[in-house]
């Protein structure tokens, strides 16, 4: 990521923060409107659920220009959803919920260049948490 993606998240991330119950709300909506079948995933209760996914997405935000702590924190959560049953395509839908979770959240000012950062960031937090998996298949 750029320094100006880095921001660009930063900036957007600090928006949806003071409704952060309501828009991981939002995404859990979206991610089960997306996929259905997802839900089994998640057993326990869906607002602390919640809580954990955005302290999560914030943590990753305030440390993408921290590499060396984001990913090794990154590869763990991956290790631990894995042994949850998370699968690489489920990375996929993930994404989509975000965005459009973060489009509606933002509404205007998610421009294309906002759009374009959260994929960014996506992208590398999706990459780095699979690696436990590409691990495990090549270890089998």
């Amino acid at each position: 990521m750029t320094p100006a993606q880095i921001e660009l998240v930063r900036q957007s991330a600090a928006l949806i923060v003071p409704r952060s119950q309501q828009v991981a709300t939002l995404f859990y909506d979206t991610l089960f409107t997306l996929d259905p079948s997802l839900r089994f995933l998640f057993r326990g209760d869906i607002g602390a659920q919640g809580k954990r996914l955005m302290s999560m997405l914030i943590t990753a935000v305030r440390l993408l220009d921290d590499p060396d702590t984001l990913m090794p924190t990154l590869r763990i959560l991956g290790a631990r959803h894995l042994t949850y049953g998370v699968k690489p395509p489920h990375y996929d839908t993930v994404g989509q919920a975000l965005l459009g979770t973060l489009a509606l959240g933002l509404g205007e000012a998610f421009t294309p260049s906002v759009r374009e950062a959260w994929i960014a960031m996506y992208g590398i937090v999706s990459r780095t948490m699979q690696e436990p998996a590409s691990d495990a298949v090549v270890s089998d």
